[in-house]
Formats: C-alpha cells, sequence, structure tokens
C-alpha cells in the first residue's frame, strides 16, 4: 500500500518539513543496518487521540541501542514529547508512530564510533493487512528461510538489520500468493512471523512462542498475555513444532502493526473453521476495547496526546 507522506517530521531535536530530514549516502546505518526502531500505534479513544504503551516502546528503543553499544543523544523524556509532538503538528489522531536512532556519517570500519542521529516520525495508517483480514484472516505459508541461531543476531532487539530476515520471509510469501510467512527457528521449531508474533489456540488455551525461539518480544504480545489472564483465558510459553500450526483450533498473528490478524490457513492446509475462531475474536475485543473505552486500560497504557 502506497504511504502518503505527512508534512513534518520530527529530527535531531527540532520539527521540520518531511522532505528537509535527509540523510548521506555513506551513513553507517545505510551500509550495515545499524539503526534500532520502534513502531507505536496511536488511536482514537472517547478522550481523544492516545497513544499506546509509549513509554514500554520507548524502553525496548533504549534496550536495543544499549545491546549494539549505540550512545543515545536524546532521553526517553526528550522522545516523548517528540511522539507526541509530531502527531499534533501533522493533525493525526489514529497514526503510526517511528522512532529511529542510527549509526550517522562518521567513518566505515564496522566499529566506527559514529555519532547518533534521531528522528521519529508519523503517519496515517490503517489496517497492515488489510481492514477484511481481521476477520476473515490470512492465508500464510511456513517460510523456506529460517530465523536467526541463538548468539548469532540477537533477536530480542529492534535493529534494522534484524528486518533482513522479515524482507525474506515476508516476500517469499507474497510471491508464492500467501499473505503472510512464518520462520521456523535454527532448531527446526516454530518462531514467528515475518514481522509478528504467533498465537495458537488449542482447547481454549492460547499458546505462543517463548522468546528463546529467535522472537522479538513483542508489546502487543505482552499485552494480549495480560489481557487474556485478566480475562480467564490460559496462556502457556512454550516451543512447538511446525505441525501445531495444522493441528491448531485457532492461529492469529500480532504486533503493533498486524494487530491482532487471525490465520485461516497454513500451507494450504485450513485452520479450524477457516475463518476467525472465538478465542481470537474475544482477543479482538478486548484489544480494540482498550480504544472505544469498552475495556478498561489496566496499566495506564494509553497516554493521551493532548491539544
Amino acid at each position: 500500500m502506497a504511504m502518503e507522506y505527512p508534512e513534518w517530521i520530527w529530527h535531531e531535536g527540532e520539527i521540520k518539513h518531511w522532505k528537509d530530514a535527509t540523510v548521506h549516502v555513506m551513513a553507517h546505518a545505510l551500509h550495515y543496518g545499524s539503526s534500532v526502531f520502534e513502531g507505536i500505534r496511536s488511536y482514537v479513544t472517547p478522550d481523544g487521540a492516545a497513544i499506546f504503551r509509549l513509554q514500554d516502546h520507548l524502553r525496548r528503543l533504549f534496550h536495543s541501542a544499549r545491546i549494539y553499544d549505540m550512545q543515545m543523544p536524546y532521553s526517553i523524556e526528550q522522545l516523548s514529547d517528540a511522539c507526541h509532538e509530531v502527531i499534533k503538528r501533522n493533525d493525526l489522531k489514529k497514526a503510526y508512530l517511528r522512532p529511529l536512532a542510527f549509526r550517522s556519517l562518521g567513518g566505515l570500519s564496522l566499529s566506527a564510533e559514529c555519532p547518533t542521529e534521531v528522528t521519529v516520525a508519523a503517519w496515517a495508517m490503517g489496517t497492515y493487512l488489510g481492514e477484511e483480514a481481521l476477520e476473515n484472516g490470512i492465508d500464510a505459508c511456513v517460510s523456506s528461510w529460517q530465523r536467526f541461531a541463538p548468539n548469532t543476531i540477537p533477536a530480542g532487539a529492534k535493529a534494522g538489520g534484524n528486518y533482513l530476515s522479515g524482507q525474506l520471509i515476508a516476500r517469499e510469501a507474497r510471491r508464492l500468493g500467501f499473505g503472510e510467512g512464518i520462520a521456523l527457528a535454527s532448531t527446526g521449531l516454530l518462531s514467528e512471523g515475518a514481522g509478528e508474533n504467533l498465537f495458537l489456540i488449542f482447547d481454549g488455551i492460547m499458546y505462543t512462542t517463548p522468546v528463546s525461539a529467535a522472537i522479538l518480544n513483542g508489546i502487543t504480545r505482552d499485552t494480549l498475555m495480560k489481557l487474556a489472564r485478566a480475562d480467564g483465558i490460559e496462556v502457556v510459553e512454550r516451543d512447538m513444532p511446525r505441525e501445531y500450526l495444522y493441528l491448531a483450533d485457532e492461529v492469529f498473528m500480532c504486533g503493533t502493526a498486524a494487530e491482532i490478524t487471525p490465520i485461516r490457513s497454513v500451507d494450504g492446509k485450513q485452520v479450524g473453521p477457516g475463518k476467525r475462531g472465538p478465542v481470537t475474536a474475544r482477543m479482538q475485543a478486548l484489544y480494540f476495547g482498550l480504544f472505544d473505552g469498552s475495556v478498561a486500560d489496566p496499566g495506564g497504557w494509553l497516554e493521551p496526546v493532548g491539544a
């Protein structure tokens, strides 16, 4: 889907016109993927626009930077203010935020001490995999590409270079006519989607792959686990083999962009009834209910943008 660019972006401490936020072609990140980022959503609520779990996302951004020894020139508070400012300046309500920190111009050795640049973009964004996918689900496939092995690339960091793996998985799936790809870990067991975490439902219990399965410990994943347990739904983190995808009563993907997307088939094999199941529907109701006011915000997750 084509992106409609907004007018304003926050870059290096100030709001600029979108076209003026530029980076040199010899920046370290462009050559080596040395960047960390977050994807964050704001939603329309009864009290106006609110950013969902902003502080948790920004803390993870700083954790990712720490793993890669990337010095952050701004504080969490400053970047929080930047997120609010860029939404307000672009007059956005339901939007997607992208804070990004990267090694800039300063040398091209792998260990070069380059300065860190930071930008925060925000733009209007609808449903990532299509509005109809939230109800009807998507067809997925298990990718021929595996996720990285332990102690190679840290899956727990949300780093730009990690998403080369996701690109291979997603592009292969699209080329083969599927809505999204699912990757196995180096163990041959289930990992996650190209850019989403996985949940499988058996007999009303939600199962999800553990952080040791080369996954990003998603904030949406964490949200759903907390909401499910509070609602009396059992959640289990465990390793699972590929064939469980074919045997589950329901399967869904989740993430900031994908939100909660049911999977109706995997590798051409129908999942359950071939449409959104009751547990998936309940999790959607709990999740989206946070934003329409029908579900109480349990952790102060909604941060009003304000005037």
